[in-house]
C-alpha cells in the first residue's frame, strides 16, 4: 500500500492520519497522532461469511499498552491483563457510531483494534481511536459507506474548547464526546454541571462543525489509496415466507397492543411458531406452505426471523406515526406509572427502590473510608476513585435463564452513564469525606434500566444522608422518523428502543442536564428535532423528579446508625511528622489505643474513621495533644523535667517545654530553685511569652493572680 499522510486542525490542535507504514497485512490500518499521542487502528474482515451467520459479527477493542506512557505493568506477570474499565468504555465509544453504518446484509466477521502506541499524558487517545477506526474502515475492503470523526468538546469560562487536556476539562461545565459524518451526528456521550438544553444543543453542533476537516482529509486519503470493496449481495427472498407473514399482520398488530411485556412476547412468539409450522409442515401442506416434509434451510429460518422482526417494526412505527398510539396505549409524551420507596433494607446505609412501568431498580449505597477508595492504575498514571456506581443486570430481570458472568460491556457502560449523571451533584471530599459505592440491581427491565438506576441512585443517596446538591432523574427518549413524519417518544419501552431510530438518554436536575447519551441510527436528525427531543425530555424529567420527591425530597439529617463515622481535622503541614512519629510510632499508638482508622493527607487534613463516636473523640484528643502549641496567657499542668541554677524547665505539652526563670517561681525572692521545685514535680504554669526563636517563657507566680482575675471577671 502506498504510504500516505494528511493532517488537519481540530480546534487548535493538529491531527495527523498516516497509512501504508505500519501493519500493512491488516485489511486496513492507520495511525492517528495528536501531539505525542499515537494510536494504531487496524481493521480486518474474514474472507468468507460463516455458514448460518445472518448478522453483523463486529468486534471492537481499544487496547492500552503501558509502554506508551513509559510504564511497566504492575502485578506478578508484568504484562497487560484484561481491559480496564476505561478501555471498555472507549471500545463502546468506537463501536456505537460505527455499527449502524454498515450496509444491510454485511455478515463478514470484522475486527477493529485500536492500540495506544504512545501517550503524552496531554492528548487523550479516545477520540483519535474513533477517527482511526473510520479511516481504517474506508481504506479496507469493508464496504463502509462514508467517513466519520469524533472530538471532545468543553466550555471553559463561557468559551467552547475542542479536545482540551484533562487538566483543562476540570474547569469545564460540559464534557462531551461527539461523533458524526459530514452531514449527520451519530453519537453523543458526556456529562455536564446542570447545563441548559439550548447550551447542550450548541455544544453538539459546535463539535460537529469542528470535525469536518478530519472527515475531509479521510476523503483525500481514500482518493489516493483505494481498495476494492467486498460486494454485499442480499439473498433472494422466499416469497412464500413473505406472503405467509403478511397474512398474519392483523394478528401481529393486535398482539403488539398487549400492554404486559411477557404476555405480549408469548403471544408474538406463538404467532411466529404457527407461521413456521404452516410453512414447514410435517403432514399435508396447507395452502401457502412448502412441500410436505420439507426441512427449512438456515437461509429460510433467517429470513423468517428477519421478516417477522421487520413486520413487527413496521406495524409499531405505523401505529406511532399515523395513529399516535404506542404499544402500551400511552400518548407520545406520557410517562409510565412511577413508584418510589426508600429505606427498604434495614441494615444497608441507604436504599431506594425505583419502579417505572415494568422496569425496576433496587439501588443501595454503602459508605466507606479512604481505605475503601478504588486505586486505578492506567497509562494516565495511578489515581484514587472515591465514588463508584456498579450496575448489574441479572437474567431473571427479563425472564431469561443464563449463566451469571462478570459484568459485560453493557453493564459497564450503563453504570458509567449513571455514575456520570450523579457525580457532579455529590459533595466534595472536604465536606463529606466518605468513599461512596452505589450498586444497582435491575430486578425488572422493559426499557431504560440505566435511567431507573439514576433515579434510584439519587433516592438511595438521600436516604443514606449524603448531602446531595440536588436530586437527579433520568429519562430515555426515542424517535420514529419516516420522510417528513416525526414522532418523539418519552420514556421508551425496550421494543421502541430496538425498533426506533434514536436512543436519547438525558439526566439532570430541575436546573439542567447532568449527563447525555445519544445514539442515532439514521442520518438527517436536525437541530429542530434535537431541540424538541431535549425539551420533551426536560418536561418528563421534571415529572419524574416530582414523583421522587413524594418519597424523599432532601437528604436525611444524618447518616445511618449502621454506617461508619468519619471526622476530619486539620493540622499544620509541619506537624504531620509529629502525628506520625518516628517510624509511625505515634499514629500506630493512637490506632492501637482507640481502634480507629486514620488517613493523613499531605495538606494536613486528617480523616478519622470508626463506628464508635467515643473512639473518634479520643483519637482527636490524642492528635491534638501531639500537635498542640504553647499559647501566651494559657495555664498548663506541667512536669518539671530539669532544674538548673537560673530556673526550671517544665514540659507543658508533648515535645514542648518552657523555662520558669527563678524570678517567676514564686511571689517572693527565691534563693535556690530546689527550694521550690524538684524534677518530676507536677506544677501549674502560665505561658507569659514566646521569643522569636520559639522558646517558651513560663511563670508559676502569675498562675494565682490570673485565676483570681478569672474568678472576679
Amino acid at each position: 500500500m502506498q504510504r500516505t499522510r494528511a493532517s488537519a486542525l481540530v480546534g487548535n490542535k493538529e491531527i495527523i492520519i498516516e497509512t501504508g507504514k505500519l501493519a500493512k497485512q491488516a485489511g486496513g490500518s492507520v495511525t492517528v497522532q495528536c501531539g505525542d499521542t499515537v494510536v494504531l487502528v487496524t481493521v480486518t474482515a474474514a474472507p468468507n461469511i460463516k455458514e448460518g451467520v445472518d448478522f453483523l459479527p463486529l468486534t471492537v477493542d481499544f487496547v492500552e499498552k503501558t509502554f506508551a506512557a513509559g510504564k511497566i505493568p504492575g502485578g506478578f506477570f508484568k504484562r497487560e491483563g484484561k481491559p480496564t474499565e476505561v478501555a471498555t468504555l472507549v471500545s463502546r465509544f468506537i463501536d456505537r457510531p460505527l455499527r449502524p453504518m454498515f450496509p444491510e446484509g454485511y455478515c463478514y466477521e470484522t475486527q477493529v483494534i485500536a492500540t495506544v502506541l504512545s501517550y503524552d499524558q496531554v492528548n487523550d487517545p479516545d477520540t483519535l481511536a474513533i477517527i482511526g477506526a473510520s479511516a481504517a474502515l474506508i481504506l479496507s475492503d469493508v464496504p463502509f459507506p462514508k467517513p466519520l470523526a469524533g472530538c471532545r468538546i468543553g466550555r471553559i469560562d463561557g468559551q467552547w474548547v475542542i479536545n482540551a487536556t484533562a487538566g483543562e476539562m476540570e474547569q469545564s461545565d460540559i464534557d462531551l464526546i461527539v461523533a458524526g459524518t459530514e452531514d449527520a451526528i451519530v453519537m453523543v456521550e458526556g456529562g455536564a454541571s446542570e447545563v441548559a438544553e439550548k447550551d447542550m444543543i450548541e455544544a453538539i453542533l459546535t463539535a460537529h462543525k469542528a470535525i469536518q476537516p478530519i472527515i475531509q482529509i479521510q476523503k483525500d486519503i481514500l482518493a489516493k489509496v483505494a481498495k476494492e470493496k467486498k460486494v454485499v449481495v442480499l439473498p433472494e427472498k422466499d416469497q412464500n415466507i413473505t406472503q405467509k407473514i403478511k397474512g398474519y399482520e392483523k394478528q401481529i398488530r393486535d398482539s403488539m397492543l398487549i400492554k404486559e411485556k411477557q404476555a405480549r412476547y408469548k403471544t408474538l412468539s406463538e404467532i411466529k411458531d404457527k407461521i413456521k409450522t404452516e410453512l414447514f409442515p410435517e403432514g399435508d401442506s396447507p395452502k401457502g406452505g412448502l412441500p410436505k416434509g420439507s426441512e427449512p434451510t438456515p437461509a429460510q429460518l433467517g429470513q423468517l426471523a428477519d421478516d417477522y422482526e421487520e413486520t413487527k417494526g413496521a406495524i409499531m412505527r405505523q401505529m406511532i406515526l399515523k395513529d399516535h398510539k404506542r404499544i402500551d396505549g400511552r400518548s407520545l409524551t406520557d410517562i409510565r406509572p412511577i413508584s418510589c420507596e426508600v429505606g427498604i433494607l434495614p441494615r444497608t446505609h441507604g436504599s431506594g427502590l425505583f419502579t417505572r412501568g415494568e422496569t425496576q431498580a433496587l439501588v443501595v449505597v454503602t459508605l466507606g473510608s479512604a481505605d475503601d477508595a478504588q486505586t486505578i492504575d492506567s497509562i494516565s498514571g495511578e489515581s484514587s476513585k472515591t465514588f463508584m456506581l456498579h450496575y448489574n443486570f441479572p437474567p431473571f430481570s427479563v425472564g431469561e435463564v443464563k449463566f451469571l458472568r462478570s459484568p459485560g460491556r453493557r453493564e459497564i457502560g450503563h453504570g458509567a452513564l449513571a455514575e456520570r449523571s450523579l457525580v457532579r451533584m455529590l459533595p466534595n471530599q472536604e465536606e463529606f469525606p466518605y468513599t461512596i459505592r452505589i450498586v444497582s440491581e435491575i430486578l425488572e427491565s422493559n426499557g431504560s434500566s440505566s435511567m431507573a438506576t439514576v433515579c434510584g441512585g439519587s433516592l438511595s443517596l438521600m436516604d443514606a444522608g449524603v448531602p446531595l446538591k440536588a436530586p437527579v432523574a433520568g429519562i430515555a427518549m426515542g424517535l420514529i422518523k419516516e420522510g417528513k413524519d416525526v414522532a418523539i417518544l418519552s420514556d421508551i419501552l425496550g421494543d421502541e428502543d430496538h425498533l426506533g431510530d434514536m436512543d436519547f438518554k438525558v439526566t439532570g436536575t430541575t436546573k439542567g442536564i447532568t449527563a447525555l447519551q445519544m445514539d442515532i441510527k439514521i442520518g438527517g436528525v436536525d437541530r429542530q428535532v434535537m431541540e424538541a427531543a431535549l425539551e420533551q425530555a426536560r418536561v418528563g424529567r421534571l415529572h419524574i423528579l416530582e414523583k421522587m420527591k413524594e418519597a424523599i425530597s432532601v437528604p436525611r439529617d444524618s447518616i445511618s446508625k449502621h454506617a461508619p463515622r468519619i471526622e476530619t481535622m486539620t493540622v499544620k503541614q509541619a506537624k504531620i511528622k509529629d502525628v506520625i512519629g518516628s517510624g509511625g510510632k505515634n499514629i500506630r499508638g493512637i490506632i492501637d489505643a482507640t481502634g480507629v482508622k486514620i488517613d493523613i493527607e499531605d495538606t494536613g487534613l486528617i480523616k478519622i474513621f470508626s463506628a464508635d463516636f467515643e473512639a473518634i473523640e479520643e483519637a482527636k484528643k490524642m492528635i491534638n495533644e501531639l500537635v498542640a502549641e504553647a499559647e501566651v496567657g494559657k495555664i498548663y499542668e506541667g512536669v518539671v523535667r530539669r532544674v538548673v541554677d537560673f530556673g526550671a524547665f517544665v514540659e507543658i505539652l508533648p515535645k514542648t517545654d518552657g523555662l520558669v526563670h527563678i524570678s517567676q517561681l514564686a511571689n517572693y525572692r527565691v534563693r535556690e530553685v530546689g527550694d521550690v521545685v524538684k524534677e518530676g514535680d507536677h506544677v501549674r504554669v502560665k505561658c507569659i511569652g514566646i521569643d522569636e526563636r520559639g522558646k517558651v517563657k513560663l511563670s508559676m507566680k502569675d498562675v494565682g493572680s490570673s485565676e483570681e482575675e478569672a474568678k472576679n471577671s
